[in-house]
């Protein structure tokens, strides 16, 4: 098993749906989970330490767990089946033993950073479902684009892309909104 943390959540380009990202200790590998947004909601307030004048679900359940004296030791995301995660909660009870509860990923992720409890992953999970990430490379494409882009002025970078200010003809925009001189309210 390969113990992960949440690296960020964001959202997905097509459906807008939020992915919490999981990433491993190296900062190599980052699997990522699409979530509801409530549950997104929930991560980010317990990755921030929000907290709401009236307990979020998430917090009562963590409230409920130590009323019935059970700490919350760690998740595990142990299989995808149908491209759908499963995880499960291990709880230790007084006496040491410890139960396992199937649930959500997002649920236990938002249980797991309310508590501080670690998020461990199966290999086989991991590997299947990561995408490589080379977070030096990430910063150093970063700086390179920022030195690149530092001393340009907006004019010229007007001028390097090819744009023609001046031609009526020439539009930088994507739609399909009718020119000055074809719209109807251009008073003619």
């Amino acid at each position: 098993m390969v113990e992960m943390g949440v690296t960020g959540i964001a959202l997905d380009a097509t459906s807008h749906q939020p992915i919490v990202l999981l990433g491993d200790p190296d900062g190599r590998r980052q699997v990522p989970i699409w979530v509801d947004k409530v549950q997104a909601h929930s991560i980010i307030f317990g990755l921030k330490g929000l907290h709401p004048p009236r307990p979020m679900t998430h917090d009562l359940m963590l409230n409920l767990l130590r009323v019935a004296e059970l700490e919350f030791d760690r998740i595990i995301i142990s299989s995808i089946q149908d491209s759908t995660f499963h995880a499960e909660l291990r709880l230790r009870r007084q006496d040491k033993t410890v139960v396992s509860l199937d649930c959500r990923p997002s649920d236990a992720i938002a249980l797991a950073v309310r508590s501080k409890a670690s998020i461990w992953m199966v290999e086989e999970v991991v590997s299947d479902a990561s995408v490589p990430v080379d977070a030096e490379a990430d910063a150093m494409d970063t700086e390179a684009f920022r030195k690149a882009i530092a001393d340009i002025s907006p004019a010229e970078l007007i001028r390097r892309s090819g744009v023609n200010l001046d031609s009526p003809e020439q539009t930088t925009d994507s739609c399909d909104a009718p020119r000055p001189e074809e719209s109807s309210e251009s008073g003619n």
